[in-house]
């Protein structure tokens, strides 16, 4: 198969062009339109099937519907501490205080949220959040998130291009100003020219072998941002989520809502101990419970305590249930036991949580209202990715910016569950508004032909050599490498032999071919995703070995616990003028006095208004 003539591709021209449909995408598409901009949406697979329906539990915003509390400083604080500080200050600023009003835009969109008895949204507790805030639809939250945007987006004018891979950005001089993707259903490529791109691609848990992300979370947005001159930064923290099926094996990894815990289900061993009271950070309990009673209830392992001990920050329960399972404590399949049974009603449990009923019924054949679950830590989101301006989204490249998951900033070392729906939808906003402006003071640059020239033949390649390793196994490979050196728990040998691995598999994947014809070829769509994996893969592995201490979801076994010097850093990677890959360290910006103050603060200075009263 030939590279076809430029001037024969079939083209599109949008004002502003959003890669990726999920949550942060289509909030951005309704935003861009809404200005009046012709805006096109690209997704990698169906209309709907985006990766942001398996956020099931909710989405964190200070309504204080149950309980009046809540504001949005205390949910700033919630966040910076469970970024462990490492959070960009403004971006956590915005979120909590835009993330109530975007909520009840959704429901005046005609999101059906579950209710109070007073008939308000209802919200629930979670994981590193003071008080219950997590407005939610039972446990399908994402899902009617997404229908929700959809069904409101439908009437903006949108023209949505599905089953769209984008294989690269396109330039005028510094500037992006388009992008070249192919339709996946028959190998035709496809040219996009725009004024403005906005990046809303998701993940890369695909560079894992078990994990909770479906096929299209190839790190695409944070590759192609790369290779198009953007920096990324805190590639280093990838999230494990403490509760994924791990039976049977194939359904290994699949999600299972914090939810559950956050309705009360606790977290039992092989023996039927509790084990989380065994985990608790003594400093932990001492900063986030109500009283110093309360911490040293939690820290003797008092069941009567308000907030249980299985609603710590992921990090703490991932590494919790990963030390249980290595000492020999874990179920028979290699998680351990989540038990929602014996904490509620059988009709309660199918009301409250009818998805994980459905999924463990099926694909399990345990039935939860009568057995506990099986569960174990899955590969679940990235709290790293491309640098974002903090207001604007705009990447460090004109013309290009960048939301969801495949933007860096909000959540630091580690992100609080519910934290990344509304991210979605505060920045997404943002990132439209601002692409939309852009676009507006912007004319349309001038796509250069040789730059798509060799993005076509470097996607032919695959096609066209006469034999290479099957791409299949050529990604499996990869996912080994990562399973086995770039895990829950990393040491500097293990990165540094994982680095050189990657290395040879890297000249592995370059020489892929992918047998037959464009169409219909789903070996040679994984091929094509192989140099983005590469690209996820290395960056975060270089970022994990040079981050010498443990903080959030990046623990080193030889470097235990935080170090202060560390957390005046943030790491960085780009792509040097040489095409090789730089990394660096850069010293953060001291954040605003008010908003140090309210972050560092203790809980009942900040309710009492003795801290924080004199910030807006």
């Amino acid at each position: 198969m030939g590279a076809p003539d430029v001037s024969e591709l079939q083209t599109f021209e949008h004002d502003v062009l959003v890669i990726g449909a999920g949550g942060a995408g289509l909030r951005a598409a309704i935003e861009a339109s809404g200005r009046g901009m012709n805006t096109g949406l690209v997704c990698k697979s169906l209309l709907g099937k985006a990766h942001t329906v398996m956020a099931e539990g909710g989405m964190a915003a200070a309504l204080g519907f149950t309980d009046a509390r809540d504001n949005w400083k205390v949910h700033f604080r919630d966040t910076m501490r469970g970024g462990k500080f490492l959070n960009q200050w403004r971006m956590a600023e915005l979120h909590a205080k835009e993330a109530p009003q975007r909520v009840k835009e959704l429901e005046e969109w005609g999101a059906v949220f579950d209710r109070t008895d007073k008939g308000l949204i209802h919200q629930r507790n979670f994981g590193g959040h003071r008080y219950p805030r997590l407005a939610h639809v039972g446990d399908r939250t994402g899902l009617e998130l997404i229908r929700t945007l959809q069904d409101h987006g439908v009437h903006q004018g949108i023209q949505v291009h599905m089953e769209c891979t984008v294989l690269d950005l396109l330039k005028d001089g510094d500037r992006v100003v388009g992008a070249l993707g192919y339709w996946r259903e028959t190998g035709r490529f496809v040219l996009f020219k725009a004024k403005a791109v906005v990046l809303a691609s998701g993940g890369v848990g695909k560079a894992w072998r078990v994990t909770s992300n479906s096929w299209e979370y190839t790190g695409d947005g944070l590759a192609m941002a790369y290779l198009a001159g953007a920096e990324l930064m805190d590639l280093e923290f990838t999230q494990f989520h403490p509760t994924g099926m791990v039976w049977p094996p194939s359904v290994r990894g699949t999600l299972v809502t914090e939810g559950v815990r956050g309705d009360g289900g606790i977290l039992k061993n092989s023996e039927g101990k509790r084990f989380m009271f065994g985990y608790i950070p003594e400093r932990f309990a001492a900063e986030t419970a109500d009283t110093e009673e309360e911490a040293n209830r939690w820290l003797k392992g008092d069941k009567a305590a308000r907030r249980p001990p299985e609603l710590l920050t992921r990090d703490v329960v991932a590494r919790a249930i990963n030390r249980e399972v290595k000492d020999g404590r874990g179920s028979p399949h290699g998680g351990v036991f989540l038990d929602i049974a014996s904490r509620l009603p059988a009709e309660q449990i199918k009301r409250k949580l009818p998805s994980m009923y459905h999924q463990f019924k099926e694909l399990a054949e345990v039935d939860i209202t009568t057995d506990p679950m099986e569960v174990g830590p899955t590969l679940h989101y990235h709290m790293g990715g491309i640098k974002v301006d903090h207001d604007s989204q705009m990447t460090t490249v004109p013309g290009l910016f960048a939301a969801g998951e495949c933007a860096a900033g909000l959540h630091g070392a580690n992100r609080l569950g519910g934290n990344s729906l509304s991210d979605l939808i505060v920045f997404g906003k943002r990132a439209g508004e601002y692409a939309s402006e852009y676009a507006k003071e912007n004319g349309a640059g001038k796509v250069n032909d040789d730059q798509v020239v060799a993005c076509l033949r470097r996607a032919t390649d695959f096609l066209n050599r006469e034999e290479g390793p099957n791409p299949f196994v050529v990604q499996e490979n990869l996912q080994a490498i990562m399973n086995d050196h770039v895990g829950i728990i990393r040491e500097g040998a293990e990165l540094s032999a994982g680095l050189e691995k990657l290395a040879e598999w890297k000249q592995e994947a370059e020489k892929a071919k992918a047998h037959s014809a464009s169409q219909y070829n789903a070996g040679w769509h994984t091929a094509l995703d192989l140099r983005n994996l590469a690209i996820a893969a290395e960056s975060i592995t270089r970022a994990a070995l040079m981050r010498e201490e443990s903080r959030g979801a990046h623990t080193r076994s030889d470097f235990e616990g935080e170090q202060e010097e560390w957390g005046k850093y943030n790491i960085f990677v780009w792509r040097g003028d040489d095409g090789e890959m730089k990394i660096e360290r850069r010293e953060r910006p001291e954040p605003p006095k008010g908003l140090k103050e309210i972050g560092y603060a203790k809980i009942e200075d900040l309710e009492s208004g003795k801290v924080g009263a004199d910030v807006e």
